[in-house]
């Protein structure tokens, strides 16, 4: 069973970075966490993986700051911030639900909150 979860970690982390790599050509896609997820992903997997992964230019270029200093460039936040705004705003004017709408806005506060205050911005 380990196995099989071991392998699922592996698809997932390949799949995140393939839609990493495409956030590199697309604005639409934020790079920074895909290629987190990606991270995760294979040192949850494979221990092989996780140091050929680290070991890559885009490891290196895109994650390597952000897992030592906890810190991100402008642009990379703001990337993330819309798309996850965007992404937010779907359900909101999709849904009817005061309750869903209010958990939503709740968690748009808290996330600009968190990469404001707990994420420094680094300039590069």
């Amino acid at each position: 069973m380990r196995k099989i979860i071991n392998f699922l970690y592996i698809i997932i982390g390949f799949i995140s970075l393939g839609l990493g790599v495409l956030g590199l050509i697309l604005p639409v896609l934020p790079t920074t966490p895909l290629l987190l997820l990606a991270s995760y992903c294979f040192v949850k997997g494979s221990e092989k993986f996780e140091r050929w992964f680290k070991g890559t230019k885009l490891y290196k270029r895109h994650l390597e700051t952000f897992v030592k200093e906890r810190a991100m460039t402008l642009k990379q936040k703001l990337s993330i911030l819309i798309f996850a705004d965007v992404m937010i705003a779907i359900p909101f004017f999709i849904l009817d639900s005061v309750l869903v709408r209010a958990m939503l806005a709740l968690i748009v506060v808290y996330k600009y909150y968190y990469f404001i205050y707990k994420i420094k911005t680094v300039k590069y």
